[in-house]
């Protein structure tokens, strides 16, 4: 009686059907593609590092070029390759960030290679010169400045680059719409300040990720 009272139940559950079967989630297809992040951070930090020392007045202005080859190569090319990367990793706001910087740095090694002396050969004064200069700086602040809003929604350590960042172009842009070298040379050392956290932003991502743990805490807020 048992087996026959068995068998009745099993005929009376009901086979799963094709679409009532749990249907598992698609494969990340960007999963084997390896973060862009550092890279982009990386190249924004040496170039800003090494551009800040003269800023800062820690370097001799007669070595300023010695940036223009950093500026196209690595803070230029190589962090726009990120942003492109990051295009495809879904993440607009690395895809936004390091596509721009990346641009930034292609039109500042083109601004003092081309622009500027084109200018001192049509006769512009120096004042000139330097306000073309502030004007150029304040477009990126603006950029920087939101772009500061929508970090808070990422880590602690992006946050403190964009804020630090942000101070930088202000600071610069200001010294050299005013004419006070004493305000350009503060954004000098804060703009060093911005390069030391943006290194240690893409040190703690390749650390942590070859460690498999987290080794640099980042501080992340979403």
């Amino acid at each position: 009686m048992s087996s026959t009272a068995e068998l009745r139940e099993e005929r009376a559950t009901p086979t799963p059907t094709r679409e009532q079967a749990p249907q598992q989630a698609p494969a990340d297809p960007t999963a084997s593609i390896a973060d862009p992040g550092p890279l982009g951070l990386a190249a924004f930090a040496l170039t800003t590092f090494v551009l800040s020392l003269f800023n800062a007045g820690l370097a001799p202005e007669s070595l300023e070029p010695a940036v223009l080859p950093l500026a196209l190569f690595y803070g230029g090319i190589a962090q726009f390759v990120a942003g492109l990367w990051e295009f495809r990793k879904a993440n607009t706001f690395g895809a936004t960030a390091f596509c721009s910087y990346g641009a930034f740095w292609l039109a500042f090694a083109a601004y003092v290679q081309f622009i500027e002396p084109e200018m001192q050969a049509k006769g512009v004064p120096e004042a000139g010169i330097t306000t073309a200069t502030g004007l150029f700086l304040v477009g990126w602040a603006i950029f920087t400045l939101y772009m500061l809003i929508a970090s808070l929604r990422t880590t602690g350590a992006l946050v403190g680059v964009f804020a630090t960042l942000f101070l930088t172009f202000a600071l610069l842009a200001i010294g050299d719409l005013t004419g006070v070298d004493g305000i350009a040379t503060v954004g000098g050392f804060v703009g060093l300040l911005s390069a030391l956290i943006a290194w240690y932003a893409s040190a703690a991502v390749v650390t942590n990720a070859t460690w498999g743990r987290t080794v640099l805490p980042v501080g992340p807020r979403s």
